[in-house]
């Protein structure tokens, strides 16, 4: 039997805008990541885009804030740990809708990232 399901690997993504959904649900201290594990699990995809000549729009989750927005819910501290890891700007939209998202997102350029905030 042969495998025909499209994977990352032979999708043929390149020089487009990608919208990736990561798993960023990480714990915070005091405003900072206080374990990078999830963060650091989706590097290989981020990486291997980004290698394609993609832009990406990361979106993400982090707790329970309950409709409400909560800074203490905030992905920013996340998308500065991010910059960190791949030593490189992560760009930070402080919406997940709206304007202030579109944007950022007609903003973006070939090989660059944004985050946009907690999608809950």
């Amino acid at each position: 039997m042969e495998f025909t399901k499209k994977t990352l690997a032979n999708a043929g993504i390149s020089n487009k805008i990608v919208l990736v959904r990561v798993d960023f649900n990480v714990p915070l201290e005091e405003g900072k990541v206080a374990d990078d594990t999830r963060i650091k699990a989706a590097l290989p995809t981020i990486n291997h885009l980004l290698g394609l000549n993609n832009a990406l729009i990361l979106i993400s989750h982090l707790g329970r804030p309950g409709g409400k927005r909560d800074e203490d819910f905030s992905l920013k501290p996340v998308a500065k740990r991010l910059g960190e890891i791949l030593d490189r700007e992560v760009k930070f939209a402080p919406d997940c809708l709206g304007s202030a998202a579109v944007d950022a997102v007609k903003a973006l350029k070939k090989e660059e990232i944004l985050l946009l905030e907690n999608t809950r």
